[in-house]
This record gives structure tokens, C-alpha cells and sequence, in this order.
């Protein structure tokens, strides 16, 4: 049975905690910034020993810092210092954006140093502890560490894969990508349908399932083969019309798409049709 501290037992560490407990890990020491935090989390966990101070530590095969990415190198320093993590053992963070060269202090003390992120959103512990199967998790760093986050990852219910070197920024700026601007291009497309004088119930219906089906078609024939619309088919005629009735920040929007889309579709045009889309997309709205 492996042991894996804790060091920030927010709502992460509560989550991957609990989750390590249930899959036989045992949970050794969790520090917090307060100890009545330490004492909630391992309440929460069901196992686990609070502790008020890094140097108090106990041995374990495993050591996850779940703290702020702002924090992460300040509090691989203090661990460092204390001396309480052995060659050989495993240290580890969870942030999506950060590599584990954060925590350089602890690998010159041959501490084994990886980051794993799970790409999912802990609102709430208990109800991450119950939804997290099949979370993909990303993981780069230090090799030595690989076959046991491995293992933590399946044992906790997540799907683990590795990262090119250099990729951590990347790998956070695609999921970025994915999550945060679908949502943008949501909301240009509500304002869009709320000009034509479609009601907001229809507007949710209608672009809902227009959404998620073209994502379904993506997904499973990729993003060239699923492109429709428009630019696609060199209407560069309809891509000026539709520029007429933006405002300046939505047209400004709807043409940095539109260039990318053009590269996107280039293929499937000829050269007369991209210089017309382009041209199109290229001047004043």
C-alpha cells in the first residue's frame, strides 16, 4: 500500500485525496495553511493526518502539492529546506498551466518531480469525487515518476497521458481553446440571433443543437472534413452581407475567425474563391 501526502487540501486535494483513499492508497500527512483546514480535509477524506507545519511531513512514497500555481515554486522551496522528502520518493503538482520544473528545489535533492492535471473542474469535492471517472489526466516531468502517477491516476478513475517535452503551456492553451472560446463563440452567436429577433428560448434551441452536432461531426470526421458554411464554399458574397450587420467588436471577431476558417477550408477552393473570401474578410465591415 503507497502513501500520498497532501500539501493543500483545497477542493483538488480533498477531491484526489478521497479518491486515493477509496482506491487502498493510504493517506498520510495533510498540511493546510491552517490546521482546522488540515483537519476538514482528512474529515472529508476519511483518512490522514493534519499537520501544522511542512517539517512535520511523514514519510510517503507520494507528495502532492495542490496548491495555487502562484504558490507552487514558494512551497517546493520550503519543502526542500525542511529536508523531509528522500531521494527517490515521488513529488508532484496538479496545475494545468505550470511544469513540473517548479519544482526544481525539491529534483536537486533527487526527489522524483512530475505534474499531473486532471483536466476537470473540482466546483465541489463531493460532487468531483463522484463524477471523476474516465477524467483524462496529462502528466510531464521527471520519468521516474511516470509508472507511479500512472497507476494513481487509473486507481482513481482517470485516463493518464503523457506530454511532448515543453508542452505543459500548449496542452493549457488547447484546452483554453476548446472550453473557454466555445463559450465566446456562444455568446456572438446569441447576440447574432437576438438582431434577428429570435427569442431567447429559441435562440438556446436552435443554436444548442446546431452546436453540438457540429462538434459531433468534427470530432469523429475531423475539423477540414466537418467545415460547412460560407467561406467553405467561396460565398464570398454572403460574407460581406453578413459583415454589414456587426458591430465593430463582432465583426472584428467574425473576420479573425473567417481568416482561420479560410486556411481551414484553403483546400477545398480554388484560388479565385480564397482571394474573394479573403478580400471579403479583409476590409472595412
Amino acid at each position: 500500500m503507497q502513501t500520498l501526502n497532501i500539501v493543500g487540501a483545497g477542493r483538488l486535494g480533498q477531491s484526489v485525496g478521497r479518491l486515493a483513499a477509496l482506491a487502498g492508497y493510504r493517506i498520510g500527512s495533510v498540511y493546510c495553511r491552517s490546521l482546522a483546514s488540515a483537519q476538514a480535509a482528512c474529515a472529508f477524506i476519511g483518512q490522514g493526518m493534519p499537520v501544522a507545519g511542512l517539517q512535520l511531513l511523514q514519510p510517503a512514497e507520494l507528495t502532492l502539492l495542490a496548491v495555487p500555481d502562484a504558490r507552487i515554486a514558494e512551497v517546493a522551496a520550503q519543502l526542500a529546506a525542511t529536508g523531509t522528502l528522500a531521494a527517490g520518493q515521488v513529488a508532484f503538482h496538479a496545475s494545468g498551466a505550470c511544469e513540473a520544473a517548479l519544482l526544481a528545489p525539491l529534483a536537486a535533492q533527487g526527489v522524483h518531480c512530475a505534474s499531473l492535471h486532471p483536466a476537470f473542474s473540482f466546483a465541489e469535492p463531493a460532487r468531483a469525487v463522484a463524477s471523476f471517472a474516465g477524467t483524462r489526466c496529462a502528466l510531464e516531468g521527471d520519468q521516474r515518476a511516470f509508472d507511479a502517477l500512472q497507476a494513481l491516476a487509473h486507481a482513481i478513475g482517470g485516463q493518464p497521458f503523457l506530454l511532448g517535452p515543453g508542452g505543459k503551456v500548449a496542452y493549457h492553451a488547447a484546452l483554453a481553446v476548446a472550453s473557454n472560446y466555445l463559450v465566446t463563440l456562444h455568446e456572438l452567436a446569441q447576440q447574432l440571433a437576438a438582431q434577428a429577433g429570435i427569442g431567447q428560448a429559441d435562440a438556446r434551441l436552435l443554436l444548442g443543437d446546431l452546436m453540438q452536432k457540429t462538434l459531433a461531426n468534427s470530432l469523429a470526421l475531423g475539423p477540414a472534413a466537418a467545415l460547412t458554411g460560407p467561406i467553405v464554399r467561396g460565398d464570398a458574397e454572403t460574407v460581406m452581407r453578413h459583415r454589414t450587420v456587426m458591430s465593430p467588436a463582432q465583426d472584428a471577431l467574425y473576420c479573425a475567425l473567417g481568416q482561420a476558417t479560410l486556411s481551414l477550408a484553403a483546400a477545398r477552393l480554388d484560388e479565385a474563391q480564397q482571394a474573394a473570401v479573403a478580400a471579403a474578410l479583409g476590409g472595412a465591415g
